[in-house]
């Protein structure tokens, strides 16, 4: 049996190291837990970076610059094997709380709290972290400052809670099947919408999902979709638009996909490829394939899964179709 303490152990330490930090030292905390060739992968404008310098100039000192002092605000940590590579990942979900004193990403400075949504895959090898999946809701910040760079959303819009049950904070040890049991369930679904995709049939019936999700399920999407309640307003809000909004689909598989506990998460980089057919979020038809990298982590209760929460790269997705939503939303606010 593998225990996982050690990792958890470490990247609570480092978690808590990092909150302690300031702009100033936040890079020599990162470089103190991550290995020389530590490989960084996270959503635009960040995307692949190599080696704490760079992640730390990219990402966290524009960040505890612009809303220091920063929390993290964790609803889920989780550890495991990912079934995918045999690595050791740790993962954390929730928010990161600050005051956006300053400008970031072009997004204006309000002297206000502002959350930033995010889950974090850190794999863990000999006492270091060597690879981190970040992902991260821009969108979701604009929100809260009333900036709406993109067309209404069909789903809900607001600062997301973690687990209903309130127990997705696995720090020690957990039994092993009851992880086996939420992989497993992921599995079948994903399955199930493989085969989807392979069909053609955009329309599939509620009770095709009801085979792995329970009736009152809640999905949390990222903003620019939004959140929605029970299997046939999911459909309607999200699965049906984005189905037939996205043409040519093909799962191209994960980086990292575990569970422990009722808890699993998984990554791509990217997940899906496909071409825009036009509506998905509102927008128009395009002739360019295009990729997206998606985050979901799920609560499993009994043998139905019963919340997912979804990042999605949709600032990646959207440049890859010639709109830099980052540089016109900062263009237009004079950030």
């Amino acid at each position: 049996m593998t225990s996982y303490q050690e990792s958890k152990d470490l990247v609570r330490a480092y978690f808590a190291e990092m909150e302690g930090a300031s702009e100033d030292t936040v890079a020599s905390v990162l470089d103190k837990y991550t290995t020389s060739d530590y490989r960084f992968y996270g959503v635009h404008p960040f995307n692949e970076l190599t080696g704490s310098d760079a992640v730390a100039e990219a990402l966290w000192k524009p960040l505890y610059r612009s809303m220091g002092p920063v929390q993290r605000r964790q609803d889920i940590f989780i550890a495991g094997t990912s079934e995918i590579g045999g690595e050791q990942w740790v993962i954390s979900m929730g928010h990161f709380m600050g005051l956006l004193d300053r400008p970031w990403l072009g997004i204006p400075a309000t002297r206000k709290m502002a959350f930033l949504r995010y889950a974090e895959f850190n794999c863990v090898k000999d006492g270091k972290i060597c690879q981190t999946g970040f992902f991260c809701d821009i969108i979701g910040v604009m929100h809260q400052q009333g900036i709406n760079p993109l067309p209404i959303q069909t789903g809900a819009s607001f600062v997301y809670p973690g687990p209903r049950t309130h127990d997705g904070l696995l720090f020690g040890h957990q039994d092993p099947e009851e992880g086996v049991k939420t992989l497993a369930l992921v599995n079948r679904m994903v399955d199930d919408l493989t085969e989807l995709n392979k069909s053609g049939l955009d329309r599939c019936p509620p009770e095709l999902l009801a085979k792995t999700w329970k009736e009152d399920m809640i999905w949390y999407g990222p903003a620019g979709i939004g959140a929605t309640y029970t299997i046939r307003r999911y459909q309607e809000q999200h699965q049906y638009p984005f189905r037939e909004g996205l043409r040519d689909k093909v799962f191209n598989g994960h980086v990292c996909r575990l569970a422990e506990g009722n808890f699993a998460g998984f990554f791509g980089w990217p997940n899906l490829t496909h071409t825009a057919a036009g509506g998905f979020m509102g927008l128009p038809a395009s002739d360019v394939k295009t990729h997206m990298r998606v985050v979901d982590m799920y609560r499993r209760e009994g043998d139905k899964l019963a919340e997912n929460w979804v990042l999605i790269d949709i600032p990646y997705w959207l440049l890859l179709q010639g709109v830099d939503v980052l540089e016109r939303t900062k263009s237009i606010v004079n950030c």
